[in-house]
């Protein structure tokens, strides 16, 4: 130990001032090439390169997947029926807030423009999202989860889907049929047939885990996944059917589903509520729904802000007299 710190000593004795130098005109080179990589890297793919390796490489391999996401769920996975407002997961508002059907849409606006729809940091997040919701510990019990545990965090498109494929050749996966659905399906009507073999699916899944959830926190997961996993899919059944003019029966399963699952709120089913109630010009109902969730202290979206300066400018229109106007100059 003596002689390795007097070697350490006697090396650190012999550097010059020339060593000093030239180590920082290296380190200042490197780090030059490395900002003019990250700027060149943000400009083209809209993101950092390092963080994009840490959140897709790095925080998996040191278990840094945030797990809190899931716990805010129905009323069957908390005996005593309290909500935290606080433990809604942002990033799930961020990509299930979608209203697109992926595949359908995305595809046909890139045919249209020749463009991609969303950026590489974009489809990042909804793959973390994906994660979060439609996997859990317990995935290794059921070998087609298992498989599309491995496809959520694919990154090719062609290899999630072949991955889906091979899990429903194992059985009837809920989660497999979403991925195809969002991502294979060409057409609405396609999207709509494959998210209703996942509901079958997902309810069987729901059904028995539902039985399980209190023989251990395993089986508690379990539940959470399935139980994200059945309004994800009855969510965009509405958006189909919605998409496809049936607008009157989206509002019924919207509604359905809200009093099914009310205090699953991380899915902003109420935006897609409101969005339809609008297309409809319901707009009493559309007054009840924003006076439930244009709430202090939740968070505000979009569609709440808008929805609620739509409701005020009707208001303010509906008195509007052009003499009185006219009057007070």
């Amino acid at each position: 130990m003596f002689g390795t710190e007097s070697s350490l000593s006697m090396f650190l004795n012999t550097l010059t001032p020339k060593f000093y130098v030239a180590l920082t005109g290296t380190s200042s080179l490197i780090s030059g090439l490395i900002l003019i990589f990250e700027w060149w890297y943000f400009r083209k793919y809209g993101t950092s390169f390092i963080e994009q390796v840490s959140v897709s490489h790095l925080r998996p391999l040191l278990g840094g997947v945030d797990t809190a996401a899931p716990n805010n769920n129905n009323s069957s996975s908390n005996s005593n029926g309290e909500t935290d407002s606080s433990r809604q997961s942002v990033s799930g508002e961020r990509v299930q807030s979608t209203k697109c059907i992926r595949g359908a849409e995305y595809n046909r606006y890139t045919w249209v423009t020749g463009r991609e729809p969303l950026t590489y940091y974009d489809m990042n997040l909804s793959a973390q999202d994906h994660q979060t919701f439609f996997t859990c510990d317990s995935d290794h019990l059921r070998p087609a989860d298992a498989i599309m545990q491995k496809a959520w965090r694919e990154r090719n498109p062609q290899a999630r889907i072949s991955a889906a494929h091979e899990a429903l050749e194992l059985e009837d996966c809920a989660t497999a049929y979403i991925l195809l659905a969002e991502e294979e399906a060409t057409t609405i009507m396609e999207a709509e047939r494959l998210f209703k073999q996942a509901l079958k699916a997902g309810e069987l899944c729901y059904r028995r885990s539902q039985t399980l959830q209190h023989h251990g926190t395993q089986y508690e997961a379990q539940h959470r996944r399935d139980t994200n996993v059945l309004v994800y899919i009855k969510r965009r059944l509405a958006m189909c059917s919605r998409k496809l003019g049936r607008t009157r029966e989206a509002v019924k399963m919207m509604r359905d589903l809200m009093k099914e699952f009310p205090l699953l709120s991380m899915f902003n089913i109420h935006e897609n509520l409101l969005e339809s109630l609008l297309e409809l010009q319901n707009y009493a109902d559309v007054q009840a729904v924003l006076a439930k969730y244009d709430d202090i202290s939740l968070p505000k979206s979009a569609t709440i802000c808008y929805t609620a300066a739509l409701l005020k400018a009707r208001a303010v229109s509906d008195k509007f007299s052009p003499e009185a106007a006219s009057r007070r100059a």
